[in-house]
């Protein structure tokens, strides 16, 4: 019974909210707004970056990143010449002066564009359970749903809920 009803009320939610509206945003930001003008002719040098205390690793997370957001770069934890001059292309698109060196402002604005980039891909690429029918388990030759209708939705949500698919 309390299936039943957890099943339904689900259900209800789902009716309720529109759908087909539901995902990422597809409207185009103006990154250059969120960055304060003041900072932004503060031009990075190796100095300034040097003080952020970058190791190999933090240095890989960034050209990783800095790829995920189209600025492709070798990953290898080295700045060498080519990732400086992705780090000014993203500068330049970003407003910055095109010095190849991060400063601590830059750096936490790369992070955190980074992280952005990172959830809204996440957000895009899930779909749900009931978008595909559902797999068996095991040998047993049992029956399952195709995915279609209110049946296939409640019973990938429940699927989903004890862990079957």
């Amino acid at each position: 019974m309390r299936v039943l009803i957890l099943a339904l009320s689900v259900l209800g939610i789902l009716v309720s909210t529109d759908a087909a509206k539901a995902g990422p945003t597809t409207t185009v930001r103006d990154l250059s707004e969120s960055v304060d003008p003041a900072t932004i002719g503060d031009a990075a040098t190796q100095e300034t970056e040097d003080q952020i205390g970058l190791d190999k690793r933090s240095r890989s997370d960034l050209q990783r990143g800095l790829t995920r957001l189209g600025f492709d770069t070798r990953v290898n934890g080295r700045f060498d010449e080519s990732t400086r001059a992705v780090i000014a292309r993203w500068q330049a698109a970003r407003g910055y002066p095109k010095t190849g060196f991060l400063n601590t402002l830059q750096h936490t604005a790369l992070q955190t564009e980074i992280v952005a980039a990172a959830h809204a891909s996440v957000g895009s690429s899930d779909k749900p359970d009931f978008d595909h029918p559902a797999r068996h388990r095991g040998g047993n030759g049992g029956h399952h749903h195709d995915g279609g209708g209110p049946g296939g939705l409640i019973g990938g949500v429940m699927g989903g809920l004890f862990g079957r698919r």
